[in-house]
């Protein structure tokens, strides 16, 4: 969680800035390039680890999508169309990285996670919540995680996640509507199994 801490703290320029970068990247600037890795690092990280479940796996798909960005930058026509790229590279990288990691049972994952004798800090029902919450998304299938990532937990809309997934609006909805459910249903197991 440091590491998050630390992202949160990252400057973010304004619109001029973040549109000057584009073009001189694509022209071959390294220090515009780094630029925008750094503008958009957090976003690219935490999405990642949300989608991949572990900080180590998170980074290896960061590094992924910003050396596809620099392959690719001839693609990325305006500023404004960037994070929208990047969650679909980031979604993309991570499915790479979840179909070579074996399936493990979310429940078992529970049944090692200590009740007491934890650091303050992780004992707050904050961190527990974030516990549950990263058990229960490894439950989806990697389309319904990557719709709920990035429509309750990123706050995109339902049509930009359908326009970074590939997909419908309805196909998105019902995704999204599956993996709550599936969610709710594991957080009450997990508490009533705690109890």
């Amino acid at each position: 969680m440091k590491v998050l801490a630390f992202l949160a703290t990252i400057p973010i320029e304004g619109p001029d800035e973040r549109a000057a970068a584009i073009p001189s990247a694509q022209a071959g600037d390294l220090a515009a390039f780094e630029a925008l890795m750094r503008r958009h690092e957090r976003l690219v990280l935490v999405t990642a680890l949300r989608l991949v479940g572990n900080m180590a796996d998170a980074q290896d798909v960061s590094q992924e999508v910003f050396l596809r960005l620099y392959r690719n930058l001839d693609k990325v026509e305006e500023a404004r169309n960037l994070p929208g790229w990047l969650y679909r590279v980031t979604v993309n990288a991570s499915h790479d990285v979840l179909r070579k990691r074996p399936a493990a049972d979310p429940m078992e994952y529970a049944a090692h996670v200590p009740a007491s004798g934890l650091d303050p800090q992780q004992s707050t029902a904050e961190a527990e919540r974030r516990r549950v919450l990263e058990m229960s998304l490894r439950l989806l299938s990697e389309k319904e995680r990557a719709a709920l990532v990035l429509r309750d937990l990123e706050g995109l809309s339902t049509e930009e996640v359908a326009r970074v997934l590939g997909s419908s609006e309805a196909t998105v909805r019902s995704q999204i509507s599956k993996a709550r459910v599936k969610v709710k249903g594991f957080v009450e197991r997990y508490f009533r199994r705690r109890t």
